[in-house]
């Protein structure tokens, strides 16, 4: 279930790991406001690296138990999913000794998601993802149009870029401070230099002008590291996506899922495009994933 990494802290886990920040942002994200009191318990599933997110927050406040994603990536549409399992990881974590066949009633927190969107891609404003559109086609269930799907779950995207969401983003500073952090860094790229003198060049503005100015103070040795880490392992992968494309263009592996999947293609060859993609979300290189695909249809 679990991708086989230790899981390492990145810029945001470690600028929003903590409850007075997240009381304010979950505040932000739901228009509301909390007493500065309220409980906060983070749960995040530090252990491994799990599903591929790498910025992943998960807390309860309120009753409510949150799954919190940064994404620097294009959007997946198969977010909904990816959160299923994950808070089912979170719920079967939270529940350990609890015993799911006596007669006695378990309460668990409502659960949120939010994706906190800062790719490059263009995106709207905000969008939600729902688990009921990966389903099948209802007709080709037969099952009328409007039949209410039995399980569903929806995600809450927002774009944190610079100039998205401003009201949302300034009424939280870390938030806003963020999005500019990350915004001056990409100009920096723009305007020619390599990403490590870019981060470098953005975390000496930022000292300058008090911007994460605690964080910085607390974390500055760490900070270029774990940028450099977490924004290689985001060009690697782009990389492995294009040589998967081209590989996958020469030898028909991924050609249906790049260019749409063509009419008349069998299951067998569906499933193994899925596969190629879930094995290329799970940091796997173009070459690593035909190996694993190879050995795969061997067994079976």
């Amino acid at each position: 279930m679990a991708v086989n990494i230790k899981y390492k802290n990145s810029f945001f886990t470690t600028l929003f790991n903590d409850p007075d920040v997240l009381r304010e942002l979950y505040g932000t994200l739901g228009g509301i406001t909390l007493p500065p009191d309220a409980p906060v318990e983070i749960n995040t599933l530090e252990n491994v690296l799990y599903m591929d997110f790498v910025n992943d927050i998960s807390f309860e406040i309120g009753g409510k138990l949150v799954i919190l994603i940064e994404h620097q990536s294009t959007i997946n549409p198969n977010m909904a999913l990816r959160m299923l399992l994950y808070i089912a990881r979170i719920f079967e974590k939270k529940l350990q000794g609890s015993t799911l066949y006596s007669k006695k009633r378990l309460t668990i927190p409502f659960p949120e998601f939010f994706v906190l969107y800062n790719g490059t891609d263009p995106f709207p404003d905000s969008a939600v993802l729902r688990l009921s559109d990966l389903f099948a086609n209802r007709q080709d269930l037969g099952l009328p149009e409007k039949t209410h799907p039995f399980l569903e779950l929806e995600v809450k995207i927002i774009n944190i870029n610079e100039g998205k969401n401003t009201e949302i983003v300034n009424r939280c500073k870390k938030l806003a401070e963020y999005s500019f952090f990350v915004d001056k860094m990409r100009s920096y790229q723009k305007e020619g230099d390599n990403l490590e003198e870019a981060m470098k060049k953005t975390i000496y503005y930022c000292e300058k002008h008090a911007i994460l100015k605690e964080y910085l103070r607390k974390h500055g040795s760490e900070v270029l590291n774990m940028l450099l880490e977490e924004w290689n392992m985001e060009d690697a992968k782009k990389v492995w996506r294009e040589e998967a494309r081209e590989e996958g263009r020469e030898e028909g592996i991924a050609e249906g899922i790049v260019i749409g999947i063509e009419k008349g293609r069998d299951e067998g060859r569906l499933k193994e495009r899925q596969r190629f993609f879930e094995l290329l979300d799970q940091g796997l290189s173009a070459e690593e994933i035909k190996r694993q695909l190879s050995l795969e249809n061997h067994d079976n």
